[in-house]
């Protein structure tokens, strides 16, 4: 076997396992359609990804997520400020997504014509996308992550969803279904960005800035049990299970972003312990 084959196959075997060579610039985890990995750089490094700029924590650290038509192959792109120029060409993989349908909803929850309901849906969508423009230079997202409740799976990630037999936007986030009132926890440690107790669509709303754009979203709770500012740690209680906003039974929708791209929340944790 040739010097440089066996480089290759070296290579090859670390892109399957979830990360790239080290070097100036380190990344791993999950090259897939939802997924997200996070890296290390040069401290003052200018980094890209398909052009688009990331943010880099002072220490050097970053994310990046992919997200439901993420391309197949992305050019991240570090510029360290003394050194040379690194590119990775990221290979990430395609997935299939289920088509689910729900019934049995509010047709104001589904479509909605009311100017008040309208004025109700822009006043919210700008509250969450303000969040999501967020730059929190920390790394709260450093000490990993949990199931914010466990319970029955009855929405994943991606999914088309046909609402009263009409179709809408796909699911950015999972579902758990579980006993109203069950306490619901943050998936990470971060600082709470938002708390709305009555969204149009979501109803009672928390968000969790977890550094560097990666933001958590937990809605249609019963209960909240946190304010804005609070800083929170993994485990942390900020709500209960409700059905408040547009939902047809108890149950708690999970959504991770990066920025503006939603990620699938189940990549970033293990099975739940209760094996539901």
């Amino acid at each position: 076997m040739t010097f440089l084959l066996r480089i290759f196959l070296a290579a090859a075997a670390l892109v399957a396992a979830g990360a790239y060579p080290a070097g100036a610039l380190e990344i791993s985890g999950t090259f897939i359609q939802g997924g997200l990995a996070t890296g290390k750089v040069e401290p003052g490094t200018k980094l890209t990804l398909d052009g688009q700029p990331v943010a880099v924590a002072p220490n050097g650290s970053f994310i990046i997520g992919f997200g439901r038509k993420a391309k197949a192959k992305m050019v991240l792109r570090a510029e360290p400020p003394e050194g040379q120029l690194e590119e990775r060409e990221l290979a990430i993989e395609k997935r299939k997504y289920k088509i689910q349908r729900i019934d049995g909803l509010p047709q104001r929850k589904v479509s909605p014509t009311k100017p008040e309901d309208l004025a109700r849906i822009k006043s919210d969508q700008i509250q969450i996308a303000e969040v999501r423009k967020r730059t929190t230079l920390k790394t709260f997202f450093d000490t990993g992550f949990m199931w914010p409740v466990e319970g029955r799976i009855s929405g994943v990630y991606g999914s088309q969803r046909i609402l009263n037999g009409k179709p809408r936007s796909p699911h950015n986030g999972v579902d758990v279904a579980a006993p109203r009132g069950t306490p619901v926890k943050t998936m990470g440690d971060g600082i709470v960005a938002l708390v709305n107790e009555d969204m149009f669509f979501t109803g009672k709303t928390v968000m969790i800035d977890h550094g560097l754009g990666l933001t958590s979203v937990y809605i249609h709770m019963d209960k909240t049990t946190v304010k804005e500012g609070d800083f929170v740690t993994k485990g942390t209680q900020i709500g209960t299970v409700g059905a408040t906003g547009r939902a047809t039974g108890p149950h708690l929708h999970w959504g991770v972003s990066w920025f503006k791209t939603a990620l699938d929340p189940a990549l970033l944790v293990g099975p739940q312990k209760t094996g539901k």
